[in-house]
């Protein structure tokens, strides 16, 4: 999740209480994904970081089994009301990306996870930040999911992520091919620079992560499969 992203279209935006990621340009980036990927009726989605909930419901409007998952209580709330509000069904489990499903396998899993580089290296960020700062190398989370999520897939089933290219999609791709998945960046989007990221513009210089004056990012779905 990043911070930096304008508006998105929904038909309904999600309530989104202060503290709540509300919907961005990432979210839209990754539901884009979502509608083209092939899934039957009553296939069993997981939406880990569900924020306001928008990708679960999303989901939930395809007619899919959706549970949705966020370590936020508040976020947690926000998307149990907005479920009931848009007239759909949605699982909300309170828990740190996978915990809360245990050992349960899915057909089609969502993140937008935090990814946004950040200084002081790999400590947990506090508060609002948890929403988007992801370490040094924006791979805090990523890194999780590529080594979880691949085990909780079901034989066909299909992991969608959306990260920005600060972030690495590269290993990404690297470690879910590495776990016996297809893998590739198969969305792509550049938005200009939101406050945070100009605040870290010489930071993010001094880390070779950005070149010359630029001042846009690059977000990107990266879609792996587990073959059959």
């Amino acid at each position: 999740m990043s911070p930096e992203s304008g508006g998105t279209r929904w038909g309904v935006n999600p309530l989104a209480p202060p503290g709540v990621y509300a919907p961005q340009e990432d979210t839209g980036l990754l539901a884009g994904a979502l509608w083209d990927e092939p899934v039957r009726a009553g296939a069993e989605v997981l939406d880990v970081g569900t924020g306001s909930g928008a990708l679960a419901l999303e989901a939930a409007r395809r007619g899919l089994r959706v549970t949705a998952v966020d370590v936020s209580w508040r976020a947690v709330w926000a998307t149990r009301l907005n479920a009931v509000l848009a007239g759909v069904r949605v699982r909300v489990l309170r828990g740190n990306l996978f915990e809360p499903v245990g050992d349960r396998s899915f057909d089609l899993i969502l993140a937008n996870p935090p990814y946004v580089p950040a200084p002081g290296g790999r400590a947990l960020p506090r508060g609002a930040a948890r929403a988007w700062d992801a370490g040094g190398d924006g791979r805090l989370v990523l890194d999780r999911i590529c080594r979880e999520a691949p085990a909780r897939l079901r034989p066909g089933g299909v992991l969608l992520v959306v990260q920005s290219a600060l972030s690495g999609p590269e290993t990404t791709v690297g470690l879910l091919r590495a776990a016996g998945l297809k893998a590739a960046v198969t969305r792509r989007r550049r938005i200009a620079f939101g406050p945070v990221l100009r605040a870290r513009a010489r930071w993010l210089r001094e880390r070779g992560l950005l070149q010359g004056t630029e001042d846009t990012e690059e977000l990107v779905v990266v879609r792996a499969e587990l073959p059959v």
